[in-house]
C-alpha cells in the first residue's frame, strides 16, 4: 500500500544520509495481509538482492527488521531456507527498534528520476509528506523500478489518476512480457 525510505538498526539519534552513524538504509512497507502475506514479501526480498554478498559497510547491510515475534519467526525460517540452498547468507534478521524517515529527496527515487511523472505527482502532491505517503506514488515508483507487468499496470492504471501523457510515459517504462 505504501513504502517509505529510511534508516534503522543503529543507535545514532536522528540519522540522515550525510550522518547515518551505525544505521542501515532500509525500506518500510505498509501492506494489507489480506492481499499479500509477510512470507510473500520475504520471498520478494530474497529474490531481489544477493544475500551471499557481505556488505562493504553497515549503511548498505542486508537486514530484515521485524516488528514482532511472529515476523521474526517467519523471517528466520525464510533465511534458513535460503541458507540451506546457498550455504552462506550474510543477511541479518533483527527486531526493529525504531525507523527514521529518510530525507524527502530519497523518497520515491525512481519516480523523481522521471521528469514527466515527477511533474505530474508534484501537481497532485505539492507537500512532500503527501507524496511520500501516497499509495499511487508507491505503485508508480515500483513499476518504474521493474516491479509489475504491463498487464498488472493496465489493471490498475485508471485508479492512479494520471493524465494521458503520464499514462503513456508509464506504459513506455513498463515492458510487455
Amino acid at each position: 500500500m505504501r513504502t517509505r525510505a529510511g534508516y534503522a538498526g543503529g543507535t545514532t539519534p536522528d540519522p540522515t544520509y550525510r550522518s547515518i552513524g551505525d544505521h542501515t538504509e532500509t525500506l518500510q512497507i505498509d501492506y494489507d495481509p489480506a492481499l499479500v502475506s509477510y512470507g510473500d514479501l520475504l520471498s520478494i526480498f530474497w529474490a531481489s538482492h544477493r544475500p551471499t554478498s557481505p556488505a562493504h559497510s553497515r549503511q548498505y547491510a542486508s537486514r530484515v527488521f521485524c516488528h514482532d515475534d511472529a515476523q521474526r519467526t517467519t523471517a528466520e525460517a525464510s533465511r534458513q531456507t535460503i541458507e540451506q540452498r546457498l550455504e552462506r547468507v550474510f543477511t541479518e534478521v533483527e527486531p526493529l527498534e525504531r525507523f527514521y524517515l529518510a530525507e524527502d529527496y530519497h523518497q520515491k527515487y525512481r519516480l523523481r528520476a522521471d521528469r514527466v511523472l515527477r511533474e505530474e505527482f508534484a501537481a497532485f502532491y505539492p507537500d512532500e509528506a503527501d507524496l511520500r505517503e501516497s499509495t499511487a506514488a508507491a505503485r508508480v515508483n515500483g513499476y518504474l523500478d521493474g516491479w509489475g507487468t504491463r498487464a498488472e499496470l493496465e489493471d490498475e492504471i485508471d485508479a492512479l489518476g494520471l493524465s494521458e501523457r503520464a499514462r503513456e510515459r508509464l506504459r513506455a517504462a513498463v515492458p510487455v512480457r
